[in-house]
């Protein structure tokens, strides 16, 4: 059965309402429950009547994807335990995607830092290494999508990370979500050998690299970081013609990235208002490069700490429901805390409070 979230409505009877985001671009689920009732044809009352069949045709769904990020700073003696259990309690419970973050090491000094806080896991704690997680996640689940929030292009050579990925999609059934950033912190970057001021051109050419490697029979690229040619690369990505690359960042250079680059913007746990302007600035590159804006999907990552918990579970479903009037299609919801029986409580709070009562 095709539900549609309420804040659905919204978009279907005002586009405006949603930055003028196309309606079309709202994830295959919509698309199929259009063409199946009805809703994207005909004028509004038509459509407003095709609505109302849906919404009360059985239980609601909500139509923004909700993924989850699993445990990646736990005790070593509780990690695999805590991974694999995490995992498959969340895929038990639908949530569309798991996700884990990519740091190698941790410096002391957390200079640089979004938004001016301090990083929020101590240079102490397990790390656990993304690309092994997500090849753990592949096998141990089925049906979620499974994601990096995001990789960093400069952590590893890219033709190493293009075969990792492939093997990733592979192994999963084609279930990858390529998060890609060119990362913030200097002193980790630096130390894995990476000049930071050349980093987003390097990022750039990783990225070429990537769909070189993917999508071509005999892959050739020459760059100014990259040469690869006479070479074999198999296997290729199960998804065609490759996973779909989410570009992490909240600057100018990423949405530029996002436009040239990627399938989609995966913003970082911003504010409905700065989620607006920055919707806009990337509407505005899009139109610029004739980048059509239903080709762009629109994710973000979203901190569930206790500060933001201390409010009251309405006020977050508030503010998830903000960003999806908004045009965001997939949230991922981080909630990474030390304790995985706190995982695991925040993990039903989210799919029995919150995720039900977006769908109202």
């Amino acid at each position: 059965m095709l539900e549609v979230l309420e804040v659905e409505l919204d978009v279907l009877a005002a586009p405006d309402a949603a930055n003028g985001r196309d309606e079309a671009h709202r994830g295959v689920g919509l698309d199929h429950a259009r063409a199946s009732s009805g809703i994207g044809s005909g004028n509004s009352t038509s459509r407003c009547r095709a609505v109302r069949r849906l919404l009360t045709s059985g239980p609601r769904r909500c139509l923004m994807q909700i993924g989850v990020h699993v445990p990646t700073t736990v005790a070593p003696d509780v990690t695999r335990d805590a991974l694999l259990t995490f995992a498959r309690e969340a895929e038990a419970r639908d949530f569309a995607s798991l996700w884990v973050s990519d740091h190698v090491v941790i410096p002391r000094t957390t200079a640089g830092y979004p938004g001016g806080r301090s990083f929020p896991v101590p240079p102490d704690v397990p790390y656990l290494e993304p690309v092994a997680m997500l090849s753990a996640l592949a096998v141990a689940t089925t049906r979620a999508r499974i994601g990096c929030s995001v990789f960093i292009l400069g952590h590893r050579h890219p033709v190493a990370m293009a075969k990792m990925l492939a093997t990733i999609d592979v192994l999963s059934g084609g279930r990858l979500i390529c998060g890609v950033g060119v990362g913030w912190w200097r002193q980790e970057l630096e130390i894995l050998g990476v000049d930071f001021a050349r980093r987003g051109r390097a990022a750039d050419e990783a990225l070429r690299v990537f769909k070189a490697l993917w999508t071509e029979r005999e892959p050739r690229f020459d760059g100014e970081f990259y040469r690869v040619a006479d070479v074999g690369f198999e296997p290729k990505p199960v998804q065609k013609p490759h996973p779909p690359i989410w570009v992490g960042g909240n600057t100018t250079a990423a949405l530029r990235r996002v436009v040239a680059l990627g399938d989609g913007w995966h913003a970082m746990s911003k504010t409905p208002d700065e989620l607006r302007a920055s919707l806009a600035e990337l509407r505005t590159l899009a139109e610029a490069a004739g980048r059509a804006w239903k080709t762009i999907e629109i994710s973000m990552r979203f901190e569930l700490s206790e500060t933001v918990l201390a409010d009251g579970v309405q006020a977050v479903v508030d503010r998830l429901g903000e960003y999806g009037r908004l045009g965001v299609g997939h949230t991922a919801v981080v909630f990474r805390r030390e304790d995985p029986k706190r995982m695991l409580e925040l993990l039903d709070l989210v799919a029995t409070k919150i995720r039900p009562a977006l769908a109202r």
